[in-house]
């Protein structure tokens, strides 16, 4: 049986939600399923063929969809069972006022049906899949797809530890398109907290397209930041490398691959303490209220004030992506398996019962 994956959305800046798709829905990632990429070039052919292309292959064949980026559209409701979506987090339903009216429309709504009428998921993190367990039917199946973490950026930790216990200046790095939900406004706020407990000089960079609302604006005027905007493999790799800490302040994340993507430099992690940040994190993070800037600075501070504290985080990151890529691989073997035994059963139209919308 062909297996489809909706990569419509592919072609733009490769940011977490490309590459997920990227990393766990292509052909090799799913060996050996007969995986069929579907396609499209611009926005409009990517709408068409969402709304109306995908289930017209359904209609017309056996064959069973992935939809690893966008909610599955309405009209693939009466095939329910024969489509898994891949859920990155509950943005959707727990954000709307940090939605414009296209992605409550185009987006939120079909995302809220497809969570009560579908029979099953895949979920970047038990957070998620907890979270989302709210929304779904109460017999919905639910299976975790951890992404594996590679060294993307090309990254080396074997020379931090050799590096000044008390960094002049004091280097952190963010990465995510700014918008109101990374709050880097808190990171920046972070920055002026640290420069009044001894690191006069702390300064932040962010690494990330310009998103929607005000805080570019604002971020510039800031003391200590700079704004790099989307930036090239390359680029990004240097940036970590001369960091000495990487900051997360974000108010809600399903994931959070950056963080995992930047213990490949032996960085020292901050990041919220949620429960997404204590799974993906574990042991080796630092975990900060944002909205206590003094305090979290004062954290991070003890932090750095541990003797060998540069050798201790990149020990801490290199034993916590060995954990999380181990949970990863079996994640994947579970999946197979799972479409593997969906592909082979009859299938009927679907599972959906217009009774319950």
């Amino acid at each position: 049986m062909d297996i489809y994956v909706d990569n419509t959305h592919l072609g733009r800046h490769v940011t977490g939600l490309e590459r997920i798709t990227l990393e766990l829905f292509s052909a090799s990632a799913l060996a050996p399923l007969n995986v069929v990429p579907v396609t499209a070039r611009g926005t409009r052919q990517m709408v068409t063929t969402q709304t109306f292309g995908l289930p017209m292959r359904l209609a017309t064949s056996s064959a069973m969809l992935l939809c690893p980026g966008f909610p599955p559209s309405p009209l693939l409701l009466p095939f329910a069972s024969r489509v898994l979506p891949y859920i990155h987090d509950d943005f959707l339903l727990t954000r709307p006022a940090e939605l414009n009216a296209r992605a409550r429309l185009y987006m939120a709504r079909p995302f809220k049906l497809a969570l009560r009428h579908y029979p099953r998921f895949l979920a970047n993190s038990n957070d998620t899949r907890r979270r989302i367990a709210i929304h779904t039917r109460s017999d919905a199946e639910i299976t975790l797809y951890r992404p594996s973490v590679r060294n993307v950026f090309g990254l080396q930790s074997e020379q931090r530890a050799g590096r000044a216990a008390a960094p002049r200046p004091l280097r952190l790095v963010a990465l995510g398109t700014v918008e109101p939900r990374k709050n880097f406004r808190a990171a920046a706020a972070l920055v002026a907290a640290l420069r009044q407990r001894g690191f006069a000089d702390a300064t932040l960079d962010i690494v990330g397209r310009r998103g929607w609302g005000d805080d570019w604006q604002a971020l510039e005027a800031m003391p200590g930041v700079t704004l790099h905007d989307y930036q090239p493999t390359e680029r990004v790799k240097e940036l970590l490398d001369t960091a000495d800490l990487f900051v997360c302040t974000s108010h809600d994340e399903g994931l959070g691959l950056p963080l995992l993507e930047a213990q490949y430099a032996g960085l020292p992690i901050a990041a919220p303490d949620a429960p997404i940040f204590r799974e993906v994190l574990d042991a080796s993070g630092i975990f900060i209220n944002p909205a206590e800037p003094a305090a979290a600075a004062a954290q991070i501070a003890a932090a750095l004030s541990i003797q060998n504290w540069r050798a201790r985080y990149v020990a801490l990151a290199e034993q916590n992506l060995g954990r999380w890529n181990g949970l990863a691989h079996g994640d994947r073997e579970a999946v197979i398996d799972l479409i593997s035994r969906l592909a082979a059963r009859p299938h009927t139209s679907g599972q959906f019962n217009p009774k319950r919308i």
